[in-house]
């Protein structure tokens, strides 16, 4: 046979034929005296396992392995641990439908957050966290999507609910709105305003002691992080005075998380 008509026999391509032969997956046949390739009726059957198999999903470095173990042994365990490959992605193929099914609820029922698709966490938090129509609140949210996208299903479920405070105590959510009124005023001031320190003190005032504890313990990177590229991506999406309160928040929260780790006399 011709390499076309092996490859149309089996059902795959002739560039497929090629590249495993490339490879070393698949035995290359004698040549005709015209240079041509002469397949036999072993090459067939090579090729059929070989297009089993990637159909089983096995990568083709996994197919080299089984056919060259003619026992038959390695076959049982690659083929083993690609059946609990299987399993494991139907697992989180079911967990992404689950969670697909949830957002498509709160679509339907106009719950789902403009920032959306997020986490349950964020969805949570700012499900209870007043919309307005402060711009600042606003880029807040974005920025916390940015970070529920970002972190580990540990640290976002940490981290969010070291956030609750400011949706479940109304005082702190009222103060909050406040504070975030205050930043917008500051939208076409220069970073040596007078308001800025205030405000800056007001904001890592506010900030819960867990979240406090979390920056101590470097699970939200600490305010150490902040000298890094991230860093300065986040500050420059913010006016200068803004960019000014915000680093003087925190400095505020390093402050509180030096006096939070320093040994009692």
């Amino acid at each position: 046979m011709r390499i076309g008509e092996l490859a149309a026999l089996v059902g795959v391509t002739t560039r497929a034929v090629r590249h495993y032969h490339h490879l070393g997956v698949l035995p290359e046949p004698r040549r005709r005296a015209n240079g041509y390739r002469d397949y036999g009726l072993r090459h067939a059957v090579v090729l059929a396992r070989i297009r089993r198999l990637t159909e089983l999903g096995l990568g083709l470095a996994e197919v080299r392995d089984v056919l060259a173990d003619d026992a038959g042994r390695e076959s049982v365990e690659i083929l083993t641990e690609l059946d609990a490959d299987l399993a494991r992605q139907e697992a989180e193929l079911a967990g992404r439908r689950a969670r697909l099914g949830e957002l498509i609820a709160q679509a339907r029922e106009g719950r789902l957050p403009a920032e959306g698709p997020v986490s349950p966490e964020l969805t949570a938090l700012l499900g209870a966290l007043p919309v307005g129509g402060s711009p600042m609140a606003a880029k807040d949210r974005t920025h916390l999507a940015l970070l529920d996208t970002v972190m580990s299903a540990d640290e976002r479920e940490r981290f969010f609910t070291a956030l609750r405070p400011f949706a479940d105590d109304s005082a702190l959510t009222a103060r909050v709105a406040e504070l975030y009124g205050r930043l917008d005023d500051l939208a076409g001031a220069g970073p040596d305003d007078p308001r800025v320190g205030p405000l800056g003190d007001e904001l890592a005032s506010v900030m819960p002691e867990e979240m406090v504890r979390m920056m101590a313990s470097g699970a939200s990177g600490g305010p150490e992080s902040w000298a890094d590229g991230f860093g300065d991506a986040f500050l420059d999406d913010f006016a200068p005075a803004q960019a000014a309160v915000v680093r003087r928040m925190i400095a505020g929260l390093a402050a509180r998380v030096e006096a939070g780790t320093k040994p009692k006399p």
